[in-house]
């Protein structure tokens, strides 16, 4: 089995990673804070949140997120972020 990730669900992890980083930031969380609420490292979680960095991550780290965040992880996954004005 490859480690390599479809460009598909590369996009969706970056996605993912940028609203966990939006939804983070509204409420006034450092990276730190999540992290240790998530039960993950700060690192991690900055990895996670890169838009420059696919990184695939667990079920369970997942799930520790969003719960962090007090939102369910079917609305963390479906979470839509408005588009950026230019």
């Amino acid at each position: 089995m490859s480690k390599e990730i479809a460009f598909k669900n590369r996009d969706r992890f970056i996605e993912l990673g940028l609203t966990i980083a939006a939804l983070r930031k509204m409420q006034g969380m450092s990276q730190e804070q999540l992290a240790e609420k998530a039960q993950i490292s700060r690192s991690h979680l900055s990895s996670i949140e890169a838009p420059n960095i696919v990184r695939p991550f667990s079920l369970e780290v997942l799930y520790n997120i969003a719960d962090a965040l007090n939102i369910s992880p079917g609305d963390l996954i479906n979470f839509t972020l408005p588009p950026i004005r230019k």
